[in-house]
């Protein structure tokens, strides 16, 4: 028997921005899946608009330790996620889970993603008159200024706006 898919499933249990009032709740489920859209619209994007080979240096965490310590701890979850997984099926997931058999590239675009998903929640929550948000917004600016590329910038240029507006304003 495997915990797997159930073991997934409960990560729509735990909340994203604890500590800050929310107009919308916003579980890690759905971030995920946000992040997955968002770092394959970027990828496409690279691939089809800019072709670039070369990343840009990964962003350096603060603090070396707890970065380090936040590594062993991600890299044991991994390994636990995985030998959840009857033992004929974990090799075709391993590279779905296991950051290190990434690509720098796949790293970085989805290091991106997560930052611009994190931002996108800002600007929603601010449009809805939510002004809590406003010094995470502006640390996020920072973070994708320092992971900018050329199909981030595309990204930010065309799909970001829309998310300042209300239903009536996209839909038109």
């Amino acid at each position: 028997m495997s915990y797997f898919f159930a073991h997934l499933s409960r990560l729509k249990l735990i909340t994203r921005w604890p500590l800050m009032r929310n107009i919308r709740q916003e579980n890690v489920s759905e971030h995920s899946l946000q992040v997955a859209f968002v770092a394959h619209a970027l990828a496409v994007i690279k691939n089809r608009k800019f072709d670039t080979g070369d990343m840009p240096t990964p962003i350096k965490y603060h603090n070396p330790q707890i970065a380090h310590e936040y590594k062993k701890i991600e890299k044991y979850a991994q390994q636990k996620l995985i030998e959840m997984l009857p033992e004929e099926l974990q090799e075709d997931f391993r590279p779905l889970i296991d950051e290190q058999l990434h690509s720098e590239e796949e790293t970085f675009i989805v290091k991106q993603a997560d930052s611009l998903c994190a931002y996108l929640k800002c600007l929603e929550e601010l449009a809805a008159g939510n002004s809590e948000f406003n010094l995470a917004k502006n640390r996020l600016e920072k973070t994708l200024a320092e992971r900018h590329s050329p199909e981030m910038d595309y990204f930010m240029k065309v799909f970001v706006p829309g998310f300042s507006l209300s239903l009536d304003e996209i839909s038109e």
